[in-house]
């Protein structure tokens, strides 16, 4: 398995408790540049994306990040809209379940990649409101890399409120 063990009662669990209370422009930048401050403090290779529905507002590609990053940020974000949840929980629950989960859900790999790194952007009683994505680290990392940025971002919205 490479998927560190997690189990897909976490992941949901995670889901639940990382909604946001709000979700606008501001907020995208502002989980955008979270996540570049803790990429360039760690000199990760990465790509980092921030969507706002459909609308891609954050996009930047750090030192060491690879050109093909684009292409899996575009493959977890078909997931996280398809299914509403990230792409390590989608992951877990196929290897949980032994199915494949292309088949299951009659999706190409071609265009959808359950790779971790692709986080749904929940908002309180309005659901799926965006999507924070990674590329460039191990699945794992790439999700736990998410989870820090989204963790920081309410963290300081609970600050200023």
């Amino acid at each position: 398995m490479t998927t560190g063990g997690f189990t897909s009662e976490q992941l949901e669990l995670e889901e639940r408790v990382m909604v946001l209370p709000h979700f606008d422009l501001k907020d995208a930048v502002t989980i955008g540049e979270i996540a570049v401050g803790i990429a360039r403090r760690e000199s990760l290779a990465v790509s980092l994306e921030v969507r706002l529905g459909e609308w891609t507002v954050f996009h930047t590609a750090l030192p060491g990040a690879k050109p093909e990053q684009p292409s899996w940020i575009a493959r977890k974000a078909r997931v996280v809209r398809a299914t509403g949840h990230s792409t390590m929980l989608e992951r877990v629950k196929a290897e949980e379940a032994e199915i494949n989960w292309y088949e299951t859900n009659g999706l190409p790999e071609e265009t959808h990649a359950i790779h971790g790194g692709g986080l749904p952007l929940n908002v309180v009683g309005e659901g799926l409101q965006g999507i924070l994505l990674i590329s460039g680290l191990p699945q794992v990392e790439d999700h736990l890399f998410g989870i820090r940025v989204i963790t920081e971002f309410l963290a300081r919205v609970g600050e200023n409120e």
